[in-house]
């Protein structure tokens, strides 16, 4: 199933995408604008134009486009507020998905694996148990899968696509992923903050657009269902975390699986120093991802089964995060030598290097990529020039 087929059916169609600034929905703009060829129409208006927090931005934005489909992929900050979290997360979400009630038009909401527990082999049926004591994201991204549930009865045609740890190229922000990549690269990671049993599921962002497509080309369906949409396997995160390093040529972090105990020891005196660098009047704060701090240890792998049973085709099967490392370390090592966070040439990538780390944590992949580059010319490749010649014959 290539991507311009997954648009074929959408053709014509006019539809509002929420978040397409960020991560996620980046990737979806860009799908849609790249692969679609103008057949179909997708506006995202930022947040001057609609404000999810104002439902009469919501209500004048709709008037005037009137779409065919809606997409949410909208998050507040992880550090955000409550008001914040439960304005964006929750309430915003609840409107939009009113307004495609009332359109009779489909919804697709981005939700996060942040409301399933811990655990292996989890099902789109396991979720936290809501209660206050749950962190803002999580409690306002549950609060909005519930909500979309009670207004299923009514006649709401939505699906919910959930994601785990995902990983991709054009994040504009240093979070989730992006910043395990920047702690490796930037050696600020010593040890590995995590141990050998734990296991997480990862998504790749590039997959997602030919889904949502193919959700909303599909509606009987995909309607009323939600989905774990994860690689097919999860993987170990201190494997992925000294794949990064020997692509790197680093020698840290050191392959030393540091015990939760002395971990949470030594987060809680760093809190500590933030707290005192603050009380001096130097803005300083720990990262908002520390929220997820017990995840490390902790395994969380999303089952795939359901998307698997359905009929939708993975359009790369082979692409992984391991796949993807040289990829991923190319763009955002460029990326933040020219926004100055790291110092220009101070990584090198060695491309033997990272095949040979390929060839042992995913050969398949390596086998495909080799594959591709054998259908071009070979000798062209290469230029002969400075080398010296051989001998001709005589």
């Amino acid at each position: 199933m290539s991507q311009e087929d997954c648009t074929a059916a959408l053709a014509g169609k006019t539809g509002i995408l929420i978040g397409g600034g960020g991560f996620v929905g980046g990737a979806l703009m860009h799908f849609f604008k790249s692969f679609a060829g103008g057949a179909v129409n997708v506006f995202s208006p930022n947040s001057k134009k609609l404000s999810l927090l104002e439902a009469d931005d919501i209500r004048r934005y709709f008037e005037r486009v009137r779409p065919d489909f809606i997409i949410n992929c909208a998050i507040a900050a992880l550090g955000s507020d409550a008001q914040l979290s439960c304005g964006i997360n929750y309430l915003g979400a609840v409107a939009l998905a009113r307004a495609a009630l009332e359109l009779h038009i489909p919804y697709i909401h981005v939700s996060s694996a942040a409301v399933m527990p811990s655990g292996t082999d989890l099902r789109e049926e396991d979720r936290l148990a809501l209660g206050a004591a749950l962190p803002h994201y999580a409690k306002s991204k549950l609060m909005a899968e519930l909500a979309l549930e009670q207004l299923a009865p009514g006649g709401l045609d939505y699906s919910i696509v959930r994601l785990g740890i995902v990983y991709g190229t054009h994040d504009h922000k240093i979070q989730g992923f992006q910043r395990l990549l920047f702690a490796v690269v930037n050696r600020g990671m010593p040890f590995l903050f995590t141990n050998r049993r734990v296991r997480h599921s990862y998504s790749n962002v590039r997959k997602l657009p030919c889904l949502v497509a193919r959700m909303l080309a599909h509606r009987p369906e995909f309607s009323g269902q939600i989905y774990n949409f994860v690689d097919a396997e999860p993987v170990a995160l201190g494997q992925v975390i000294l794949a990064l390093r020997d692509s790197l040529g680093l020698r840290v972090p050191r392959a030393i699986y540091l015990p939760y105990p002395l971990a949470r020891l030594g987060m809680g005196a760093v809190a500590r120093v933030v707290g005192l660098v603050r009380r001096l009047g130097v803005e300083a704060r720990l990262p908002p991802e520390v929220m997820f701090f017990r995840n490390l240890y902790q395994s969380q792998a999303l089952s795939p089964a359901k998307l698997r049973d359905s009929s939708f085709r993975d359009p790369e099967p082979t692409a992984t995060v391991f796949s993807e490392i040289p990829y991923l370390l190319r763009y955002y090592i460029r990326r933040w030598e020219e926004q100055g966070l790291i110092r220009a040439g101070a990584r090198e990538l060695d491309d033997s290097a990272l095949r040979a780390q390929r060839f042992v944590q995913d050969p398949a992949a390596l086998l495909q990529e080799v594959a591709e580059q054998s259908r071009h010319p070979f000798l062209r490749q290469c230029s002969l020039e400075h080398h010296e010649e051989p001998p001709a014959k005589g």
